[in-house]
């Protein structure tokens, strides 16, 4: 069983790793601390008890079942139609008309070349996230842990309960499948 000792020193020593690879998974710094507290919390009080030899493995599950319910929600939220109260000023002016404000605004040539490099961008990104998404559960997760979260391979068995050499297959595998599946959507790295 782990001392209170224990769990504190493990919830202080995976923090900053945990919110980096929460900040790279929802794109939210505010979203991804409140995700990795919500796991924490959830450690402390249904896990408590168990040894520590068990916790890297408990917490990287509950963190990423935290981070899957985060995305549900903002599924469900984003949803729902838009209120045009939402596009207003910050300082709630009354005089404030959506259909005016985005009328008189003209692009320049600029903005436009700098707006389709961020789309463009934004895109691949995206394209990365679903092919991440796409690789099995223990690629991604292995992938994740050692390259997202800078985990080192012995680090990475622990946490996932298996071998180094298991670390190395899986990780080399994803790498692959990524590579591969990105060359067709025609990414080259």
């Amino acid at each position: 069983m782990a001392t209170e000792q224990e769990l504190s020193d493990f919830l202080q020593g995976i923090e900053k790793r945990a919110f980096k690879r929460t900040v790279y998974a929802v794109r939210d710094e505010d979203a991804a601390l409140d995700i990795v507290q919500d796991a924490m919390i959830r450690l402390a009080q249904r896990y408590g008890d168990r040894p520590a030899a068990e916790l890297p493995l408990l917490f990287q599950r509950i963190l990423g079942n935290a981070t899957m319910d985060w995305f549900r929600h903002q599924k469900v939220r984003n949803a729902v139609v838009r209120n045009f109260s939402d596009f207003e000023p910050a300082g709630g002016d009354e005089n404030f008309d959506l259909l005016e404000h985005l009328s008189s605004q003209s692009p320049n040539g600029d903005a436009a070349e700098g707006a389709d490099a961020g789309a463009a961008r934004a895109q691949t990104l995206l394209l990365i996230e679903e092919e991440v998404a796409r690789l099995p559960a223990r690629q991604r997760e292995a992938f994740l842990m050692r390259y997202w979260e800078e985990m080192d391979v012995a680090e990475t068995a622990a946490a996932m309960g298996c071998s180094e050499g298991s670390v190395k297959t899986h990780c080399s595998r994803a790498v692959h499948a990524l590579a591969k599946a990105l060359q067709a959507k025609g990414i080259s790295l």
